[in-house]
């Protein structure tokens, strides 16, 4: 484990929740091609979000399970294989509603694989060995980390976005995403613990936070572009970005410039992820999620 004298550092054993994959069944059958009434656009930006950014999430509990022999601390190990289930979870859980909106006319599948293969090109573990394996696992934890920061504060603005009832959005769709939201904000910090643990160097999460950004933000645009232009529905409205800044105006979608505002957050030397707030509203979710009651039934 590297040292650094500007690292943030938090034994897990001083943390009172533990973190572990909850069972869960969603009906997506009545499900409409824009389950956010009127929104187009804001639909197809949260079908990135449960559709394309489960990829990077594979990858990550991937590297997390190539850090797990690693750690040493057993409180942070057994967060560790907590946040793996999770992920695992939402993965299965996205895919059903990904075989779903494919039935009713959104191919997206050539699109998901393709994304699929980039990811395990740029961030698999490429076969390596020795020193090199553990600089890469070190870099791409680094690189995780940074992707999780901007997932909890989306999973955040999810659980706080009244307007998505106000505009009518389907209920297991809302379900679907809050559900994964409060779970990015439950398992917000593990994934920067992880890093600190095995590497804990300021340089590198400030290189690879600013490499996350220029990722995230492009993929978003990019995906979201896509999914408009393979949307089957005939007189979808106005151009997608016309309908993007609308919807980012009136609140139906975060600000895009989320991706700035919190980067310097995150550099801050002292930062750690327990400072984006308490994770109380998350839980609660979590307690009284219709997926989870339907599932504990």
């Amino acid at each position: 484990m590297a040292a650094n004298a500007g690292a943030t550092r938090r034994p897990y054993r001083d943390e009172a929740h533990a973190i572990h994959a909850r069972d869960v069944h969603f009906d997506f059958d009545s499900v409409p091609m824009h389950y956010i009434p009127g929104e187009v656009l804001a639909t197809h930006i949260v079908n990135v979000m449960h559709l394309v950014l489960p990829e990077g999430e594979r990858a990550m509990a991937q590297c997390l399970a190539e850090a797990l022999p690693l750690i040493d601390d057993e409180r942070l190990r057994e967060e560790v294989q907590g946040f793996i289930g999770q992920e695992s979870m939402h993965a299965s859980s996205h895919e059903r509603a990904r075989v779903h909106l494919q039935s009713i006319g959104l191919d997206v599948e050539g699109y998901v694989a393709a994304i699929g293969w980039m990811v395990d090109r740029l961030l698999g573990d490429h076969g390596l060995g020795g020193r090199a394996r553990q600089e890469w696992l070190r870099e791409r934890l680094g690189l995780f980390a940074g992707m999780e920061h901007f997932t909890a504060v989306i999973g955040e603005w999810l659980l706080n976005a009244d307007i998505l009832e106000e505009r009518g959005m389907h209920p297991a769709m809302l379900d679907l995403v809050r559900w994964h939201g409060a779970e990015e904000v439950e398992h917000r910090s593990v994934v920067f613990d992880a890093y600190m643990h095995l590497d804990g160097s300021h340089a590198r999460r400030a290189r690879t936070a600013v490499l996350a950004t220029a990722t995230l933000l492009p993929l978003f645009i990019v995906s979201t572009a896509y999914l408009y232009r393979s949307d089957p529905t005939p007189g979808k409205g106005r151009h997608w970005a016309l309908q993007f800044a609308s919807a980012t105006r009136r609140g139906v979608i975060p600000s895009w410039t989320t991706f700035f505002t919190e980067l310097p957050r995150y550099l801050r030397s002292g930062f750690h992820p327990s400072q984006l707030g308490p994770m109380d509203k998350a839980l609660r979710y979590l307690a009284h999620s219709p997926a989870a009651r339907a599932a504990g039934h």
